[in-house]
């Protein structure tokens, strides 16, 4: 890959990510750390250059080569993250990767450089900006290796630059320059402190840590890859993928966020720059559904323990859950706009917090209901004590279905009674009864029975348009959703039932460019936002999906493969794609990343399937 020269932002798919399960940092082919926040998903951030590049804060460490190639790579079945720089002069490798630890205190990222041919000099510079580049610091050192930064904001975070060259102070930041001759390393290391006397986490030398670190790292992402049950095609992408979602989900809390990032853009220039660093109960609910396809059950229940805990603290006297909450579980999750910040290549405003968190979205009931009976049968029976908060929750499905609602897309131009949102009530009653039957579980069999009739019904008649021939998005209109894609992934429908076929070719002739897919047209359908955006990768493999399903295998099998091709060259994918095949949206995003896994578990069992005599 060659040095990017535009004066603009570098691609956001041009970027490598590597995490310890309590945080994440986004690391650039041209060995720069723009994005981090420190030391949890949702902290505020340390290095934000890549919404601000003067501002925002960046850790580069820079070879000072000629006409440089660029190559980036993760070990494999690891996240730890590989960057090259290949040149004639020197060939260099920096090698990131943030140890897993328990205790988020203890969060370190790694920083190792090596210079695997010639000589080469480097310069590096550590330009942290704390609390959203809001806060100024003091910058104090305890001897030539070690610089402490100390935020003077109400947050009082303390970090520590450690290395084994010598830093040098330069008003807020810190460098360094230094020779590196072939097989000669240099290390970095940048943890946070309690206080600035914190004893560090290792007492050995730096560079003995660093080492230990490195293998007990790469032994322990091939360890939990290697628990997998997945044994058919596509295998490097499908564990990339679970390495990623796994990446996404907290250690602590069990809880998996939405995406890693805050303030990218669905559209360059455009408005749509939201926070995803929380945990949605659709999103979460979506990926122990991979998860569990994979075998790895030990997530799905901690996921259970922690949603068990927002039943006991954050549901509401109505039984009601919120869409999302913070990875903790605070509920309070206020949207504010960093006007300081100019955004991912001029995309502004910049939003921490989210909006949406008190809007209605009843399809989050179908989603979590649909992740618990999963669990059930191939991970861990759940408690009856459980089972009794589960019964209130349907109680209020039951009571509620029918009302409007904000839907999967959290438009903000007002609610309406949307498609997904009852398809997913029904799929909420469905899986409820067949959990309680299965268990044998008292609940009001009348009710529940009568209510997931009425449902069907009602979505099958009166979401119906026959001048379009297809399922609408929201009653009463003539939008097409691909939402909708999920109607037969969910059995709610036949993928061969005829209303559905009519239904799949109107979105194929509406929102679908080959293996693209639009999540609606947003020039018909007022979502309350202002701007245009991609197509979201996640509807992609739910259309790939969707074919398979209804026996249409070879273009499944087709469109899955291509779809391949538009990701990073890590495997990595964004939330949407643009008109020019780059990534769009906050990165990396679980939900893109959990749909490619489903639609490939679905299409290789087919074609499996089809081998047999």
């Amino acid at each position: 890959m060659k040095e990017h020269t535009s004066t603009d932002y570098p691609p956001i798919e041009n970027y490598g990510v590597v995490g310890n399960l309590h945080t994440v940092a986004l690391v650039g082919i041209h060995g720069s750390v723009d994005f981090m926040c420190f030391p949890r998903f949702d902290s505020p951030s340390i290095f934000a250059s890549l919404l601000d590049k003067e501002k925002g804060g960046s850790f580069q460490i820079i070879p000072q080569l000629k006409d440089v190639d660029y190559k980036q790579m993760y070990l494999p079945e690891t996240n730890v993250l590989l960057s090259r720089f290949l040149a004639y002069e020197g060939m260099v490798e920096i090698t990131d990767f943030m140890p897993v630890r328990e205790i988020e205190k203890e969060c370190v990222l790694i920083r190792k450089v090596t210079v695997i041919r010639g000589e080469v000099n480097f310069k590096m510079r550590c330009c942290p900006r704390f609390d959203y580049a809001r806060t100024e610091h003091e910058v104090s050192r305890n001897d030539e290796n070690e610089i402490i930064f100390e935020s003077q904001g109400e947050d009082g975070t303390i970090c520590k630059l450690l290395s084994d060259v010598p830093l040098q102070e330069d008003g807020q930041d810190a460098e360094a320059e230094f020779t590196l001759k072939e097989n000669e390393s240099v290390n970095f290391l940048w943890i946070a402190l309690s206080d600035k006397d914190s004893e560090l986490p290792f007492e050995n030398k730096l560079c003995d840590f660093v080492e230990d670190s490195f293998h007990e790292t790469l032994n322990y992402w091939k360890k939990w890859v290697g628990k997998s049950s997945y044994n058919g095609r596509w295998m490097d992408m499908i564990h990339r993928s679970a390495l990623t979602l796994k990446m996404l989900t907290s250690y602590q809390f069990g809880s998996p966020v939405a995406a890693a990032t805050f303030g990218l853009p669905e559209e360059i220039g455009g408005s749509r720059n939201w926070d995803y660093r929380y945990t949605w109960i659709r999103d979460a609910a979506f990926t122990m559904y991979a998860f569990i396809r994979l075998g790895f059950t030990h997530e799905a229940g901690e996921f259970m323990k922690w949603i068990q805990k927002q039943f006991d603290k954050n549901i509401d006297k109505n039984h009601e859950l919120q869409l999302m909450y913070s990875i903790a579980g605070k509920s309070d999750l206020i949207e504010e706009e960093l006007d300081h910040l100019e955004g991912y290549s001029q995309s502004r405003p910049v939003r921490i917090g989210n909006g949406a968190y008190d809007q209605k979205q009843l399809d989050i009931y179908g989603e979590l209901m649909d992740s618990i009976y999963l669990y059930d049968k191939y991970g861990e029976p759940i408690t009856y004590d459980f089972w009794e908060k589960l019964v209130h929750l349907i109680d209020y499905v039951c009571e509620h279905w029918s009302d409007a609602d904000h839907g999967i897309w959290e438009v903000r131009s007002g609610e309406q009674e949307f498609l997904y949102s009852r398809v997913m009530c029904w799929v909420a009653i469905d899986r409820a009864i067949r959990l309680a039957e299965k268990r044998s579980f008292p609940y009001d069999w009348d009710r529940w029975r009568k209510t997931r009739s009425e449902i069907f019904e009602d979505v099958y008649y009166n979401f119906w348009d026959e001048e379009l021939q297809s399922f609408v998005q929201y009653k009463g209109s003539k939008t097409l959703d691909a939402s909708t894609l999920l109607m037969p992934l969910v059995r709610f429908i036949s993928p061969y039932d005829p209303r559905w076929v009519k239904t799949l070719e109107a979105i194929e002739k509406e929102l679908v460019t080959e293996t693209l897919v639009y999540r609606y047209n947003n020039q018909k359908s007022d979502d309350g936002i202002e701007g245009d955006e991609g197509t979201f990768s996640m509807c992609s493999f739910w259309y790939v999906e969707c074919l398979c399903r209804g026996g249409q295998v070879e273009k499944a099998q087709l469109y899955f493969e291509k779809m391949l091709g538009y990701a990073s060259h890590l495997g990595l994918y964004a939330e949407e794609i643009g008109l020019r095949g780059e990534q769009l949206g906050n990165f990396p995003q679980a939900f893109t990343h959990l749909g490619l896994i489903s639609a490939a578990f679905a299409l290789n069992r087919e074609l499996e399937k089809a081998k047999k005599p």
